[in-house]
């Protein structure tokens, strides 16, 4: 049976890439974006089998109307990626209030309301699976990216208790942590990280992963996070065997501004 995903903030990015490689691999795929007309414009362009619609993560009604229009065209929801996602750089006193708390609105309420609205198309599928898009953000609290840390810690945490909880309905839930990814989220970042670290990885790098993450089929063996790229995964593993005062002067060394 051919299979469907369900990809927020989907228009353009990393989501745009992972919608382009499920339809490649045969998935039914579902394009939904706060911008609706360069959604429409890549479902164009993948052409059978793809469809778009609009979507603003953070209202939960608007997902509930997107969710049960796609399942009425796909049959089924067998896959949902919790892509959409902002991010504001620079000193956390600097950044106006209204855009930190825009960034809990998309990025942690966005993920809590696909998850919450999927689980009932999710459990009437042949075969289930939730995939959030997490971050090295996540592995250690980023000077210059306070909030944007924190929503992906957010991220983590709720991946690691759906994960648990939802074995009930044999669902998988899942995250990628990614560094910094070549899109427009990280041109012009006023953060020391990315200067330091830079930016080796691209949108494909996260949807080959999205996808392996898709394809497993050792359902028990699958690992929860899934660090992206070697560095990422130099971090991910350092981090849990160094003791927490030298991950934290690591962190200062690397958010220092040139």
């Amino acid at each position: 049976m051919q299979h469907s995903v369900f990809i927020s903030g989907a228009a353009q990015g990393i989501g745009a890439e992972i919608a382009r490689l499920f339809h490649k691999n045969g998935y039914k795929v579902g394009i939904y974006d706060i911008n609706e007309e360069q959604a429409q414009a890549l479902a164009a362009e993948l052409g059978t089998d793809a469809k778009a619609g609009y979507l603003d993560v953070s209202n939960y009604r608007q997902w509930q109307i997107a969710l049960q229009e796609f399942k009425n065209w796909a049959g089924e929801l067998n896959i949902l990626v919790n892509n959409a996602g902002i991010l504001y750089s620079g000193p956390f006193e600097n950044t106006t209030i209204q855009s930190h708390h825009r960034t809990v609105d998309i990025n942690i309420k966005g993920v809590l309301n696909g998850c919450h609205t999927a689980l009932a198309h999710l459990k009437e599928a042949s075969f289930a699976r939730v995939i959030n898009l997490s971050s090295a953000s996540a592995i250690y609290g980023q000077a210059d990216l306070a909030s944007y840390s924190a929503s992906k810690f957010a991220v983590r945490g709720l991946t690691e208790a759906l994960d648990v909880e939802w074995q009930k309905h044999h669902i998988r839930v899942l995250d990628v942590m990614p560094l910094f990814v070549q899109t427009n989220m990280v041109k012009n970042m006023d953060a020391g990280s990315i200067q330091n670290i830079g930016v080796d990885l691209t949108p494909a790098d996260v949807a080959k992963q999205v996808l392996h993450l898709a394809q497993q089929k050792d359902h028990a063996l699958i690992p929860t996070h899934t660090p992206v790229g070697i560095k990422t995964k130099l971090m991910y593993q350092l981090s849990s065997i160094s003791p927490q005062f030298l991950n934290r002067l690591t962190n200062i060394f690397l958010s220092k501004r040139s």
